[in-house]
């Protein structure tokens, strides 16, 4: 490709391919699958010294063993904000407060709850596919102007629109290989 206008297009493309992808393994990682998983806590705020902080930030969490988390507040009187901030997320899962340490213990899924799961993870996967078609519409308009501008010949709009469809193509099969890879986790007891 010559025109930079067009380079320009695939690489934005590009990125925002992989940003689909990164932010959909994200949403995946903190689906719980029965294990322990610090990631399920990735995006949980608590409210800390007059605003909302993230809990990362506010002490160790490590993985004691193969369904249980332990949460080391730095500061041991952000242990009831930390307790606090998990009964109100979604995560599902009664914490466990000794004074010094909070503990989360996965319980082992229902088949009702692993079904569940599944469900979710499709929807979040169909809303990835969704979003990479936004990405390829945005590429082909960029082309499509660039052609009406005559700053590209038909057949380079025609060759650029081919690699569009094609690095869309690829993403769309990674998403589904992401979902399927999630749902074998889910389904594996």
């Amino acid at each position: 490709m010559e025109n930079e206008k067009l380079e320009e297009i695939f690489l934005t493309l590009e990125e925002k391919l992989e940003k689909a992808k990164s932010v959909l393994k994200e949403d995946f990682a903190a689906i719980r699958a029965g294990r322990a998983n610090p990631h399920v806590l990735d995006k949980l705020q608590v409210e800390a010294y007059g605003m909302m902080t993230p809990l990362q930030q506010l002490g160790n969490i490590s993985v004691a063993d193969a369904r249980c988390l332990v949460i080391t507040p730095w500061d041991k009187s952000l242990l009831k904000s930390i307790e606090k901030a998990i009964q109100a997320s979604s995560i599902g899962i009664n914490p466990s407060n000794d004074g010094n340490v909070i503990r989360l213990v996965f319980p082992e899924l229902t088949e009702e709850r692993r079904k569940d799961l599944v469900k979710q993870v499709r929807k979040m996967g169909e809303e990835g596919k969704v979003a990479v078609r936004n990405i390829r519409r945005e590429a082909m308009e960029g082309i499509k102007k660039l052609k009406t501008s005559k700053e590209i010949s038909e057949d380079e709009a025609s060759n650029a629109e081919a690699d569009v469809e094609e690095a869309v193509s690829k993403s769309v099969a990674e998403i589904e290989k992401i979902v399927a890879a999630k749902e074998k986790e889910l389904l594996t007891i």
